[in-house]
């Protein structure tokens, strides 16, 4: 890869030290009761994203409790979050997300369906103008220099197909690696489509625990599909990627691994968890590219790269995704889903180095501020995991 001069990108600094590459008005359901709500407010201010939970705490249990606080307390901090409008239906939790948002310096408002005598069009009038002086309040803000090391990236790949594990995912290893020597974080994920390539991992992890907890991870997932009577073959691939041409998870598995570049792997994160320290990160978490990505973004991942073979639109709300593929015949269908065309290097007329500059001076550019297909088209959600039972 062509090395360049650039070490830095123009970010906005929050006064809890974060970075983001965005300064989005975060309209945010701490509960599905208010998510209508918070929809209609949403849709009336120019820039703001809306986020749901539609889920209850009490109703959670376990790892699905965990997995629910450590998003909901994390989102409305995201980078890219400039300030927040909280809507929910529970007084006391959002009482305490609120007490969070406030200790990160961003502006917020907080209101309940208690606070207007339950009433959604007083809630909806409400929040409205808070959400309004909100964006008032950030549309003054400014992108500063920032370093290359305050950049964490989520790495993904959906609907895959040979192309994707041949070209477009060693190109985004490739980045990968790049922004770890910079001294910045990245995060691959899907710990299913690590089986049958995970001693590949184990050999790049920092210490023996790192590899035994790598290695723990993906036996746990199998072995939970086993007991469920899931027969991987036909799932994982699924259906799309078996006609695209992926014949075995193993496969699957090493085209997804090479996302990961080839740089020490510092640990195993949990859903959502941040990752400590510069580096290279995997994350154990479930292979469906929604939930995938949610994962990466309440860990803080300000933007994500995400491969397909024969096209996948969904990408985060909060961080920006770019989008590349390398299947000329997909290139040429979903133009306006692609960020990066890398179909001339499947084709042999294009060096995988040229092709990975060429990604990288993309990424820098959507950190600075350009728009990536996803944003113009409005196709950002973000969808929290969910593992087992509910009261």
């Amino acid at each position: 890869m062509t090395q360049r001069n650039e070490r830095s990108f123009q970010g906005f600094h929050r006064a809890d030290g974060s970075i983001g590459v965005r300064n989005h008005l975060l309209v945010l359901s701490i509960g599905g009761l208010t998510i209508p709500t918070a929809r209609r407010i949403a849709s009336s201010i120019r820039g703001a994203l809306m986020v749901g939970f539609p889920y209850n705490a009490g109703s959670l249990l376990g790892d699905d409790r965990a997995t629910w606080r450590r998003s909901i307390f994390r989102m409305p901090v995201h980078p890219n979050v400039g300030a927040v409008l909280l809507i929910g239906d529970n007084p006391v939790l959002a009482a305490e997300v609120a007490a969070e948002v406030a200790r990160s310096g961003r502006p917020f408002a907080a209101l309940t369906m208690d606070d207007c005598d339950h009433d959604a069009v007083t809630l909806t009038e409400r929040g409205l103008r808070a959400a309004a002086r909100l964006a008032m309040a950030i549309s003054s803000d400014r992108r500063t220099p920032a370093p290359l090391s305050a950049l964490c990236l989520g790495l993904e790949c959906g609907r895959s197909d040979p192309s994707s594990g041949l070209v477009s995912n060693p190109l985004l290893g490739r980045v990968a690696d790049r922004l770890v020597d910079a001294g910045g974080r990245a995060i691959i994920g899907e710990t299913v489509e690590w089986l049958g390539a995970e001693h590949l991992l184990e050999r790049r992890a920092a210490t023996p625990a790192v590899a035994a907890a790598i290695r723990a991870a993906v036996r746990r997932r199998e072995e939970t599909a086993i007991s469920h009577g899931l027969d991987l073959t036909g799932n994982n691939p699924g259906p799309t990627n078996i006609a695209a041409g992926l014949s075995s998870i193993e496969e699957k598995a090493l085209g997804n691994v090479a996302k990961s570049g080839s740089r020490p792997i510092q640990g195993v994160l949990a859903y959502g968890e941040a990752a400590g320290a510069p580096g290279c990160w995997v994350m154990d978490a479930p292979a469906y590219a929604s939930e995938s990505l949610t994962g990466f973004t309440v860990a803080g991942a300000q933007l994500m790269l995400f491969t397909t073979g024969v096209g996948n639109s969904f990408v985060s709300a909060l961080a920006p995704t770019l989008k590349v593929s390398a299947n000329p015949v997909t290139c040429t269908k979903v133009g306006e889903q692609l960020d990066l065309d890398a179909s001339r290097v499947f084709l042999g007329e294009e060096p995988p180095e040229a092709a990975a500059d060429r990604l990288w001076q993309r990424m820098l550019e959507v950190a600075n501020g350009a728009a990536t297909w996803g944003e113009v088209l409005g196709e950002g959600d973000e969808v929290v995991a969910r593992y087992g039972p509910a009261m």
